[in-house]
């Protein structure tokens, strides 16, 4: 029985990668079965670092939310919108940033840590700066029971929940504290051995074709302590090894760390065994999105029924909300 409610968004970047994959959309395939969920295309967030560049945000949305749909996110199931189609996200926004100290923001550790990595981006923003305002509205606006985060994602959501605790004292209780969905994410790495991700060029996208996929499989980092073929690996030094945790039985997977230690399989011969597990896990997915594809306006529906859904429950809240300031 859904007893409860759960929201999450995704920012458009365009196509999913094995990031996302494995971070989000496995788990959001079997939340939907057990409760009530809000899933959405968080495009105002896009904004925040790609402001200058607001082209391609629209053709991401589609292809993203195409990508769900391929993976098993069920309309019929859940409710999937567009975060700039339902404009009471932007209005809370703008009444919780009143409210929103600025010593809370400027703590947000993913605050830093993209300024650091982004440094082709002018992030010195007012919207950047306050994105966790955003994603407090885009929680709590649904009254939210749960968030579905992993353990890094823990300090985010208690901003959410701060931000809601300090709404609740000044203006009367309207906003339940959502609490976290605990999610196991396995650690992905990116080609180069970074955080997997569009904006550093190190992604294997879910839809590109098998030979793209092999071809990104064949370059990524290995054991760089292993410079000779004849010289015995480590695969926990190896970037390409946390693949092989994901898509590698367990017995061919210990077979390969014997061979790789004792310097009987070179790190070429290793990693097309890997593209060929990745290739052939990824074939019912891309098969299906193909089909999906062939379904013109398809995505567009899909976001205009869920927004016009999710619009409803957004009007609700802002009537309380209203209602509790006074104005």
């Amino acid at each position: 029985m859904k007893n409860k409610r759960i929201v999450s968004g995704m920012r458009p970047t365009g196509k999913l990668h094995l990031g996302h994959y494995h971070g989000v959309l496995d788990n959001w395939l079997e939340l939907q079965h057990d409760y009530e969920c809000f899933f959405f295309a968080a495009d105002w967030h896009s904004l925040t670092t790609e402001y200058a560049n607001t082209a391609e945000i629209r053709d991401n949305i589609h292809e993203m939310v195409l990508d769900w749909l391929a993976f098993g996110i069920d309309p019929e199931k859940s409710t999937i919108f567009q975060q700039s189609l339902v404009p009471q996200h932007a209005e809370l926004n703008l009444i919780l940033s009143m409210i929103t100290p600025v010593s809370w923001l400027e703590r947000n550790p993913t605050y830093k840590e993209m300024q650091e990595n982004l440094t082709t981006k002018d992030l010195s923003t007012f919207g950047f700066l306050g994105y966790p305002v955003l994603m407090a509205s885009d929680i709590i606006l649904y009254k939210a029971a749960r968030v579905p985060v992993g353990h890094d994602q823990l300090p985010h959501l208690e901003i959410t929940r701060e931000i809601a605790r300090r709404f609740n004292f000044l203006y009367g209780e309207v906003f339940p504290e959502p609490a976290a969905y605990l999610t196991e994410t396995p650690k992905l790495l990116g080609l180069d051995g970074r955080k997997m991700s569009k904006s550093y060029g190190n992604a294997i996208f879910l839809s590109e074709s098998a030979e793209e996929t092999r071809k990104k499989v064949m370059s990524m980092v290995t054991d760089v302590e292993r410079p000779r073929r004849t010289d015995p690996g480590e695969p926990d030094r190896c970037v390409a090894f946390t693949l092989h945790l994901l898509y590698v039985p367990e017995e061919e997977r210990a077979e390969i760390v014997e061979e790789c230690r004792n310097a009987r399989i070179g790190c070429v011969d290793c990693k097309k065994r890997l593209a060929q597990h990745v290739v052939d896990a990824l074939a019912p997915f891309r098969a299906k999105r193909e089909e999906l594809a062939e379904q013109p306006g398809l995505v567009e529906e899909v976001l205009a029924a869920g927004s016009s859904k999710a619009m409803a429950e957004a009007g609700e809240t802002m009537k309380e909300v209203r209602q509790a300031i006074k104005m």
